[in-house]
């Protein structure tokens, strides 16, 4: 059996997943989904809506929250889902869980990777998430949570832009792109959005991002806010970054704070020099030992001594693999190009443990 691609969807309440959600379940693409709700918090789909509107299983987990700390009920869910479809009883292809808005993606994403059953049976595509531009600063300086959830994204969609100015927008959007360089982002509108910008992302998959989005690797100088449908920039800044966003007093958008520093945050590596096997695992091993509840996401293309292929390598918190990518071209610049998105990671260690890996 193919693998059944699933998508997570977070966001904070009040943020608009629900909203999202109907949309992708009554846009004509053809795809039966069957959804992994939460009936925790305000925002509880109304099974009954979503059942006659359309031809979807809707499946409810009993304690209603997917979080770290009741994951076996995510599990056992994903295993029953797989069965009834290996039988014939369910009929489905694909699977979107909405997380409850405190929950952190981490651990559901960690249960595709760690429970062997549900790895043999679903690929995990990409993790969304949806940020309510009005309550964004609040939000985002207050609950770590809300803050994890940008750091964690594939694909950040902004709700509720219509009701703050352009430049509070514009704050939000470098905010947003200094957590998370790697994330597109885009304005969405009462939950319009395009299926191509939900489904099919591979955001997990770093050989199909490669050949979907091979300026992976170089660099550009694109606002990784622009809406072009590719995630180009390294927009990383020092603590000296005077982008308004990071300034003072702005009306209730922008969150009344003196160059908010955030804790979730991102930096890139690389390196024209090749890095030494050995020594590079060693030095990973190590930090996700002691850093992994911390890091949120990483992923790379490396340069490796003695292969003529590029090494694709990805974690979520402590979860880190690796795989071989295409062969490097003829005359292609051979380099390294890692980032690091977590919460008060200590880059000038891992800076150096990067360094001293390399031949």
């Amino acid at each position: 059996m193919t693998l059944i691609p699933t998508t997570i969807l977070t966001g904070f309440l009040g943020s608009g997943k629900t909203t999202l959600l109907k949309r992708i379940l009554s846009e004509a693409h053809g795809q039966k989904i069957a959804v992994v709700e939460n009936e925790f918090g305000e925002e509880n789909i109304d099974s009954e809506i979503l059942v006659s509107d359309t031809t979807e299983q809707i499946v409810q987990m009993s304690n209603g929250c997917i979080c770290c700390t009741i994951r076996e009920d995510l599990r056992a869910t994903l295993h029953s889902l797989a069965e009834k479809k290996r039988k014939g009883e369910l009929h489905f292809d694909r699977v979107v869980i909405e997380t409850t808005g405190l929950a952190d993606p981490g651990p559901v994403a960690q249960t595709f990777f760690m429970d062997d059953e549900v790895a043999e049976s679903y690929l995990l595509d990409s993790i969304l998430t949806l940020v309510d531009a009005k309550h964004a600063a609040t939000q985002l300086n207050e609950r770590q949570e809300a803050r994890r959830q940008v750091g964690f994204a594939d694909r950040i969609f902004i709700s509720k832009a219509d009701l703050i100015d352009a430049g509070e927008l514009d704050a939000l959007k470098h905010r947003l792109s200094h957590m998370n360089p790697r994330a597109p982002q885009s304005v969405v509108h009462f939950g319009e959005v395009g299926i191509k910008d939900v489904l099919d992302l591979y955001g997990f998959n770093l050989n199909a991002k490669l050949d979907i989005d091979p300026d992976f690797l170089k660099d550009a100088h694109a606002h990784p806010g622009h809406e072009d449908g590719h995630d180009h920039g390294d927009h990383v800044h020092g603590p000296a970054c005077d982008h308004p966003s990071h300034g003072h007093d702005h009306p209730h958008g922008a969150g009344h704070h003196h160059h908010v520093d955030d804790d979730v945050k991102s930096f890139v590596f690389r390196s024209e020099r090749a890095f030494d096997p050995a020594r590079l695992e060693d030095f990973l091993g190590a930090i996700v030992n002691i850093y992994g509840p911390r890091m949120l996401r990483y992923k790379g293309v490396l340069y490796m001594k003695d292969t003529e292929r590029k090494v694709i390598f990805q974690g979520v918190h402590q979860l880190m693999g690796s795989d071989l990518g295409p062969v490097w071209g003829a005359g292609e610049l051979r380099q390294s190009k890692m980032v690091f998105i977590g919460i008060d990671l200590p880059q000038d260690i891992l800076r150096q443990g990067l360094e001293q890996s390399l031949v």
